[in-house]
């Protein structure tokens, strides 16, 4: 409506000097169309939240030659993935192997700019081979992550497929809510079995967000369900190799999505983010770097 007063206001300035003309015109456009722009900008962030995507890991040797130049040291891999494939956040998943060292934070840290964003995978040891010194453990991964500072947005939980929806497992999530009350913290799960609504509800109660995975068909594996359970939204795409639990991990993710596999995400993921503060996507699918290809494909189909 503005515009259309904009634009009969202009042809009011027939006839007056070039200088009247000039000055009216900038009157106008501080008047009405930058606080309209304001308006939409700021109702347009209100609306979708921040999307980031990335890769799940980004130091992997097969991707020399594929992603990065021939005879890239590995100190300058990760300022490579910011800098010249354009990505603003990653999940780092060696923390699941091992648990994490402040030396090597600060590191990740040092190496990224201001307002890259990491999301940590929790240590197998909080999160597949749980003993009696949980807390130690939940301390100590604590005390590794600690130099990333703000540039630290969540933490990813992935339980294993055996971890099934009961009183025990239901109380360890309380848990671990507990012992990360500080972060924003998102959990995947693998076994069908927490496909139901009261695991959902369980979720939002907890404030834990839902990992939305895209995996195999497979029977007794999650399905694609895009759904919002905190204020992070999260997305991770681990390929559609139906030879999940028969072969090595190299060859489970090692899969390439088609645009039109890609298409079919676009409008959940703008669903999600519409929705949530934050949304997170991040490919798995790292075999000879198919994660960074299918990351790049979506970032330019999401720009369109």
């Amino acid at each position: 409506m503005r515009f259309c007063i904009f634009t009969y206001n202009i042809k009011a300035f027939k006839g007056c000097g070039e200088k009247q003309k000039v000055k009216g015109e900038k009157r106008l456009i501080n008047q009405y169309i930058k606080p309209s722009l304001y308006k939409l900008l700021t109702l347009t962030k209100t609306i979708m939240g921040e999307i980031f995507i990335g890769t799940s890991g980004f130091s992997f040797g097969d991707w020399i030659g594929e992603i990065y130049p021939s005879g890239i040291k590995r100190q300058d891999m990760l300022p490579y993935y910011e800098k010249n494939l354009g990505f603003d956040a990653l999940e780092v998943n060696y923390t699941y192997y091992s648990m994490p060292m402040k030396k090597t934070m600060e590191s990740l840290s040092r190496r990224t700019s201001h307002g890259f964003s990491f999301v940590v995978k929790a240590f197998k040891g909080i999160t597949h081979e749980k003993g009696n010194n949980i807390e130690e453990q939940c301390r100590r991964f604590k005390d590794g992550i600690s130099p990333l500072g703000d540039s630290l947005k969540a933490l990813l939980f992935q339980f294993p497929y055996s971890f099934l929806p009961n009183g025990s497992n239901i109380d360890y999530l309380r848990r671990i809510r507990q012992e990360f009350s500080d972060f924003e913290s998102v959990v995947e799960f693998r076994n069908s079995k927490w496909f139901k609504d009261e695991y959902t509800e369980l979720l939002k109660s907890l404030t834990l967000g839902y990992c939305i995975v895209d995996e195999p068909k497979i029977k007794g594996l999650l399905p694609f369900n895009p759904i919002l359970t905190s204020d992070t939204g999260y997305f991770r795409f681990h390929g559609r190799n139906s030879a999940w639990f028969r072969e090595p991990v190299d060859v489970r993710y090692n899969y390439l999505y088609s645009e039109g596999e890609l298409k079919e995400f676009i409008a959940p993921v703008r669903e999600i983010a519409s929705q949530a503060k934050t949304t997170f996507v991040f490919f798995n699918n790292c075999h000879l770097g198919k994660a960074v290809k299918n990351a790049l494909m979506l970032k330019e189909m999401l720009k369109q």
